[in-house]
């Protein structure tokens, strides 16, 4: 329980003292937000701060802070460590960024902010990469939602009802003004959320469960190698390249800079909480890892959930963390498909304001989230984690590249830079590595994936050196 608390004391301070390092050196100013300047009634709308809060996390916080969280608690309490120093370091600078930046550029996507940046083929890759992994996201937040909302129905409202209705609901989500359907419903949702974590944590305090202290035994549990593998597992908790496809739609949204570290840092610190509650929850409530491997197996990602919140907090209140479960994930995939339809609208430059042109977008995107809904979950899950952080990778080196070129502080991108080669040496050394990848050794796979992130680095040591002599 100690390691539990000192995690989220870190967490806090982390938001604190170093969120206002990076506020620092990123530089809010008073120019005029695209909510002010653009203000098209459909995506560049303003939000009042509370609600930007609310509909960013509940953008990000989709099943990966909960799904991905137990699955990582599999290597032991040590996932509390890549949780909060993740989150602090790495995760919540890159949304901070990513949102920022796009607030600087009109609302642009990670994909044209990349093009902006890095050059030209960097902005295609990021656009096929980019809707690749919404469309993956999209499918992930249909499956898992729809899986426990039918533990809680009639049989006759099966899994495959509950895919249907939440599809018709992100063709809405997807088509609406970002304020009469997301910015209505988001407020509600996050109270649900905010009981759902609160619940859950009072079940483990006062239901007398132990939660295991970190150990210097934990870093390396048998049969678990966590390097690379944990830091895919556990994405959305600490570090997802996802957020940063959903920040620049809350970019559209805010009405001051200013409230950018409140917004998007203090959206991923919250998250990295719920995270925190639910990697805790899978080794109290199971007492040893090997146990909550075998839930996992066995029951699924939802079935486990379920009985923890069965368990811990009787029918009623299980039944509301579920739902609270349900939000997480419908909130995130709504936002994803809508993203896409954003990074096709760029791309095809078809006007949003038209209703017409945001039909031509969606319904096909939408119609290939169905065919992908057929798909198994786990194998999804896999090529949606990998993707996910790779992403996170690039996002961090756009990040990066914009810092040197606006001249912000005279080191100030390390602070994306490192957290952007230790992002480029998990991509790579579990893609080599994993079974969806090349399988193979960890004799290759280390030292490819470390020689790649140095080489990254010294690159960018190079260009920084160049850019401060001729200044």
């Amino acid at each position: 329980m100690v390691s539990l608390i000192i995690a989220l004391v870190v967490l806090l301070i982390g938001f604190t003292v170093y969120g206002k390092l990076v506020e620092k050196v990123f530089g809010p100013d008073d120019r005029q937000t695209p909510a002010i300047a653009i203000n098209d009634g459909v995506d560049c709308v303003p939000m009042k701060p509370w609600k930007a809060f609310l509909v960013q996390l509940l953008n990000i916080a989709g099943t990966g802070p909960i799904f991905g969280a137990l699955m990582g608690a599999c290597f032991g309490p040590v996932v509390f460590l890549w949780i909060v120093l993740g989150s602090i370091l790495g995760g919540a600078v890159h949304d901070y960024m990513s949102g920022m930046i796009s607030c600087r550029n009109r609302g642009d996507s990670i994909a044209e902010l990349s093009g902006i940046y890095l050059g030209g083929p960097a902005k295609w890759i990021m656009r096929v990469f980019s809707i690749v992994l919404l469309t993956l996201t999209g499918t992930v937040f249909v499956n898992s939602p729809a899986a426990l909302i039918a533990r809680l129905t009639p049989e006759v409202l099966n899994e495959r009802f509950w895919i249907v209705v939440i599809l018709v609901y992100y063709v809405m989500a997807t088509l609406l003004p970002i304020d009469k359907l997301i910015g209505k419903l988001y407020p509600i949702f996050g109270v649900i959320l905010i009981v759902m974590a609160v619940s859950v944590l009072g079940g483990i305090v006062f239901g007398g469960y132990t939660i295991p202290e970190i150990t210097l035994a934990d870093l390396h549990p048998e049969g678990l190698p966590v390097w690379p593998f944990m830091f895919i597992t556990v994405a959305c908790g600490a570090i997802s390249g996802f957020h940063a496809t959903q920040s620049p739609m809350i970019a559209k949204c805010i009405t001051s800079e200013k409230q950018g570290r409140a917004i998007f840092y203090g959206a991923m610190i919250a998250e990295s909480v719920i995270a925190l509650i639910w990697a805790a929850a899978g080794v109290a409530f199971y007492g040893a890892t090997d146990l909550l491997n075998n839930a996992l197996s066995t029951l699924g990602q939802s079935g486990t959930v379920y009985e923890i919140s069965n368990t811990m907090l009787g029918v009623v209140g299980g039944a509301l963390a579920v739902v609270g479960v349900v939000v997480c994930p419908i909130t995130s995939g709504d936002t994803a498909f809508r993203s896409a339809r954003l990074i096709l609208a760029e791309i095809t430059h078809l006007d949003q304001q038209k209703i017409r042109n945001r039909l031509i977008i969606t319904l096909p995107l939408l119609a290939v989230g169905a065919v992908l809904t057929q798909l198994d979950f786990n194998v999804l899950w896999r090529y949606f984690s990998w993707s996910n952080q790779t992403l996170a990778m690039i996002s961090l080196w756009v990040a990066t590249a914009y810092l040197m070129k606006e001249g912000k502080a005279r080191y100030g991108s390390l602070l994306t830079a490192l957290p952007g080669a230790f992002m480029s040496a998990v991509s790579l050394t579990y893609i080599l590595m994993a079974q969806e990848g090349l399988r193979l050794s960890s004799a290759v796979a280390y030292p490819a994936g470390l020689c790649f992130a140095v080489a990254l680095f010294v690159v960018y040591a190079v260009l920084l050196r160049r850019r401060l002599q001729k200044a």
